[in-house]
């Protein structure tokens, strides 16, 4: 007879699922897919057709030369897609970032070329006005609560009429052509070796990543991917990189300011996901009552996501003063604004708050750059450009409603 007093018996705990068969795997990700996470998927196949249209439609698309001016035109682009990135994530806007990094790029030259100052310390200043800017804009918005639409309405005004002020009446500045700034932003090309390094480290690092990932969420008891499938992209993407970094170095090579623009991309995404500060910018974003319950200073987070955006938003003034090789009262104006906005969006950032996709301003920046610089080989007129920008932000915009109602509905 049993003792009633004896503990129950403790079931073993069970084992991860591993999602073994190719079959498996496919029904695991067309399940996910239904319940509204569809991950970069959208970029992916938008980017393919892209390719495939603009190259068809002109050959000299996927030209070496042809490539390696996209990879400079895109680098100030998602620079400053980064920086909007992490005010979409609290649910904001910011509409100012165009005229704060016109104003760094007039900094940049009036501080540099008319009074004389270092490159260096002209960029840090230029980049640190931009600063000031945003902490100013967000300490508005946080403290004083006048929505951020607003406040950073008033600064897209206020910041171009003193981007004017600065120029003066030169109106437009140019850098030494021979200078330290214009030679780094436009003739400065990664090492062959360096550039095949990195395309070969950056498939591995994936892998690394992936198999810790993976083992977490076997000691969690959560269903697993199969080992042979990050094994499999990460051969994919090793291959793709590779013939990539060759086709580029029929010309030019890879440039700096592509690298380093990758390299901001990947560090704020490190931040946002890596880190408690990264984490409560998604907890404000996702439920801003429930950080201030949970005992986020939700205001701090605020203020630092503003001054950050427009850092990198002075930043973005800057490369681009760089590579054009000037300043004028036209620099951070027309379509700035918009193209840094439509790549977050596009990229996978949610104009609700809360959620972006990985490397969403990169993926964005890749769109927006391919659509500029197909139609311009095309020799279009700047109206089809904007319809057709246009229309890609909205469907990215309806991908982004109807993914949150699915979620929503699914109860993620």
């Amino acid at each position: 007879m049993s003792d009633p007093l004896a503990e129950p018996a403790v079931p073993p705990p069970t084992p991860a699922t591993e999602l073994s068969s190719p079959k498996e795997a496919v029904g695991g990700w067309l399940q996910t897919l239904r319940t509204g996470d569809i991950g970069s998927l959208p970029i992916i196949v938008g980017l393919i057709l892209i390719v495939i249209v603009f190259q068809s439609l002109n050959p000299t698309f996927l030209n070496a030369f042809n490539l390696v001016n996209l990879c400079l035109q895109i680098a100030a682009l998602g620079i400053m897609a980064t920086g909007i990135t992490l005010v979409l994530m609290l649910g904001e806007i910011d509409l100012s970032i165009g005229s704060v990094s016109g104003l760094a790029a007039a900094v940049l030259l009036v501080t540099h070329v008319n009074d004389g100052f270092a490159p260096l310390v002209a960029v840090l200043i230029a980049v640190l006005v931009g600063t000031l800017v945003g902490t100013v804009q967000g300490s508005i918005f946080a403290k004083i609560g006048v929505p951020s639409f607003i406040v950073t309405l008033a600064g897209l005004l206020i910041w171009q009429g003193v981007q004017l002020r600065v120029l003066g009446e030169q109106g437009t500045i140019n850098l030494p052509p021979a200078g330290t700034l214009v030679r780094w932003a436009q003739f400065s090309f990664v090492p062959r070796w360096l550039a095949i390094t990195l395309a070969a480290l950056i498939p591995v690092l994936y892998l690394l990543f992936s198999l810790l990932t993976r083992r977490r969420r076997a000691a969690a008891e959560l269903p697993v991917m199969p080992l042979w499938l990050p094994i499999a992209v990460a051969v994919i993407l090793f291959v793709l990189l590779q013939l990539i970094v060759a086709k580029l170095y029929l010309d030019r090579g890879v440039p700096w300011t592509f690298v380093f623009m990758v390299l901001v991309v990947v560090f704020f995404d490190w931040l946002l996901r890596r880190t408690a500060y990264g984490r409560k910018i998604f907890a404000v974003g996702g439920n801003i009552e429930a950080a201030r319950r949970a005992g986020i200073n939700v205001d701090w987070i605020r203020i630092s996501v503003f001054a950050l955006c427009s850092t990198l938003a002075a930043v973005s003034g800057v490369v681009a003063a760089m590579r054009l090789g000037f300043a004028n009262q036209q620099s951070g104006s027309g379509e700035t604004l918009i193209n840094a906005i439509a790549a977050a969006v596009i990229g996978g950032t949610s104009l609700f708050g809360g959620r972006t996709r990985r490397y969403a301003p990169l993926l964005g920046a890749l769109v927006i750059g391919a659509i500029a610089n197909g139609l311009e080989l095309l020799s279009l007129s700047s109206d089809v450009r904007l319809i057709v920008t246009g229309t890609v932000l909205l469907a990215a915009v309806v991908i982004d409603a109807l993914v949150q109602r699915s979620r929503t509905s699914h109860g993620r």
